[in-house]
């Protein structure tokens, strides 16, 4: 096979991939050496991964090829990276951290799903301690970079599975959402980010992230590609605190044809009150551009903002007393960071146990006045981020309070429906003057992935940006 060929299976998503391997057209153990072998040149770069699964992979990928694991799932013989916050049976799982930690008993159930499809974990990805930070940089792993400009951020906390997908190093990653760290490495890689509505993909075996916030996901480079992963991981499972009936069709479907009738669709740049952010000229042209192409779609586009409330001051005590509860589990708390230990106080100090109750209590009250919108419209159209990536560090080794401040300057119209537990995905909008990808989100009604993907994937037809790759990764 030739270096150009190569290239072009790297960049193939999960969907070409799987039907390769199911007609025989190529073997599993030949896609996890690609692979392999595209990890051992570019990983040193960008860090994307924590640890590589060599020797389980190729040995996942000879029991397919013989025919003893399933060879005709939806993701036979695909090599995927997970996230270090997603449970591998007999593998540790730092969440970024230097706490001691034992290996896993069981997978994640999103995860034992994702192998029932015939997908080959092949690695676990970089995320920032405790998953905090819209950047990924820790003291335990370094600075993890965009393959698309090494100085610049892949986001987080699901940074290293951005990275590593918008570096080919995987066809698709497994990530979580708690507050947008999904769609924020979604929108520095160019890549497609859905969170899923809170119930779609279970929590099981570690139960709800961050008092429900946080939800498993995925990341890939096109919209069917995110539609087949989800399709997989979806499903709810024995102690699951959050359920959600199965959708009315698959979501690969949905994303391969447009809205049967034209949609309306909101669209709003306003801020949550108590949000602090600069839109750039950049972001703004790559909105505006997206509300014009979804208008010479044929779809009914209004402008009209969400009633947000007091959703920041929400989302940031729930936040900050997830902290706390995840910085609670560590086995060794000495060795965290600085802005952890901090940001783990504040949320002990500001969210006692009894305002951590009243805040679930007000939840369903927020979602309510929030979701009032979708009774106007079918979807809402918001900036991305409020910029492209920033830099590789963001706020890392600075005090907590400056890591907040970043953040929410950083991407403040993510964070609201990780509280209202809708789902968003985010997508890519062409390319700022730096070079680096821009963003767009959108945000459909509690339980309506459906209509998200299909308008994401006309979208995507209208302008293409699969064939758009990091120089870096084309080797």
């Amino acid at each position: 096979m030739s270096r150009a060929e190569q290239n072009e299976l790297a960049f193939a998503g999960p969907l070409q991939l799987a039907r390769l391997v199911r007609e025989r057209e190529l073997s599993a153990r030949e896609l996890v050496e690609l692979f392999l072998a595209r990890i051992d040149r570019l990983n040193p770069r960008v860090n994307a991964f924590r640890e590589v699964l060599h020797d389980l992979a190729l040995t996942t990928a000879a029991q397919i090829d013989a025919g003893a694991l399933e060879a005709g799932g939806a993701l036979a013989g695909v090599p995927l990276a997970i996230k270090d916050d997603m449970p591998i049976s007999g593998r540790t799982m730092t969440r970024g951290s230097r706490s001691a930690s034992a290996p896993q008993p069981a997978d994640a159930e999103a995860l034992r799903r994702l192998r029932r499809a015939g997908a080959i974990p092949l690695g676990v990805t970089r995320v920032p301690e405790l998953m905090l930070t819209p950047w990924t940089a820790s003291a335990a792993g370094g600075v993890t970079r965009n393959p698309w400009d090494l100085e610049r951020t892949p986001g987080g906390s699901s940074g290293g599975s951005g990275a590593a997908v918008a570096a080919a190093l995987v066809p698709a990653a497994g990530g979580s959402d708690g507050g947008g760290s999904i769609r924020i490495p979604a929108a520095c890689c160019g890549l497609v980010g859905m969170k899923p509505t809170r119930g779609r993909v279970s929590a099981q075996p570690l139960g709800d992230g961050w008092l429900g916030l946080s939800t498993y996901g995925a990341l890939a480079r096109t919209v069917a590609d995110s539609a087949l992963l989800l399709d997989v991981m979806q499903g709810a499972a024995a102690g699951d605190r959050y359920t959600l009936a199965p959708p009315a069709g698959t979501f690969l479907d949905a994303a391969q044809a447009p809205p049967e009738q034209p949609l309306r669709i909101a669209v709003s740049t306003a801020l949550p009150p108590g949000a602090f952010a600069r839109l750039s000229a950049d972001q703004h042209r790559a909105f505006d551009q997206t509300a014009r192409l979804l208008e010479e779609l044929g779809h009914h586009v209004g402008e009209a903002d969400p009633h947000y409330g007091s959703v920041s001051l929400q989302f940031m005590q729930t936040y900050l007393r997830g902290a706390a509860d995840e910085f609670a589990t560590l086995s060794q708390p000495e060795l965290a960071e600085r802005s952890t230990r901090q940001l783990a106080v504040l949320g002990r100090r500001l969210v006692p146990e009894r305002r951590r109750e009243r805040l679930l209590e007000l939840r369903p009250r927020v979602t309510v006045r929030i979701a009032r919108l979708w009774e106007r419209y079918d979807v809402l159209l918001t900036p991305g981020l409020a910029s492209t990536a920033i830099d590789a560090a963001g706020a890392y080794g600075k005090s907590g309070v400056a890591a907040l401040l970043t953040a929410g300057r950083f991407m403040p119209w993510f964070p609201a429906f990780n509280l209202t537990g809708q789902p968003a995905v985010s997508l890519p909008a062409g390319f700022g003057s730096d070079g680096l990808p821009l963003s767009v989100q959108l945000v459909g009604r509690h339980g309506d992935e459906r209509t998200l993907y299909s308008l994401a994937g006309q979208i995507e037809a209208a302008r293409p940006w699969a064939a758009d790759r990091p120089p870096l990764a084309v080797i």
